[in-house]
């Protein structure tokens, strides 16, 4: 089963990442770039103001924790006990790619990208349960995923089980900013 798993993993990883050309590259380039989506971190502080007024600084700390929780588990709990390289450090995959954006570190899985993005989708798609806002979070958390793969950082197992804890992570830190705000807030 887990030789199957690999080829698997292999067989998608190389299909992606062998559909790259000028245009898609620049896409997932950007799409990895955590900065570049400052944007939208600022429109999202933006609707949570407007929404939940003198809630934003609780909520803002309950984000911080599920990033936190997310990436911290992927790398303590996941990269350094699996040890996985990346396909990019992997010799026999190394001629086999198209690597536009460097490797990242020695170890993949789980992909942080995904668990980040991922945890902090669950953890404001359960906040503000608007259709158009939880659509349009897991439209850009999946396309990081679908980026990690294609730029050759990640097998898809890495983005898969990224995006799970991600959501894991980010319904704990939910359910805990709830337990918070009744506790604060209970008068309101």
């Amino acid at each position: 089963m887990i030789e199957y798993i690999d080829k698997l993993d292999k067989y998608i990883l190389i299909w992606f990442n062998g559909h790259h050309n000028v245009f898609l590259d620049y896409i997932m380039i950007f799409a990895s770039d955590k900065l570049a989506w400052l944007p939208l971190y600022l429109f999202l502080l933006y609707l949570i103001i407007k929404q939940f007024g003198k809630r934003t600084f609780l909520i803002l700390i309950f984000v911080a924790i599920a990033i936190t929780l997310s990436d911290q588990t992927s790398v303590h709990l996941f990269k350094n006990v699996f040890q996985r390289l990346r396909p990019c450090s992997q010799q026999e995959l190394i001629n086999v790619l198209w690597l536009p954006a460097g490797c990242g570190g020695k170890y993949g899985f789980i992909s942080s990208h995904a668990a980040n993005s991922f945890s902090l989708f669950a953890f404001l798609g359960m906040l503000f349960k608007k259709r158009w806002l939880t659509i349009t979070l897991v439209a850009w958390a999946i396309l990081i995923g679908i980026s990690r793969v294609y730029l050759g950082a990640h097998f898809p197992s890495d983005v898969i089980a990224g995006s799970l804890l991600g959501i894991v992570t980010g319904l704990i830190a939910y359910y805990l900013y709830k337990v918070s705000e009744n506790f604060f807030y209970k008068d309101s």
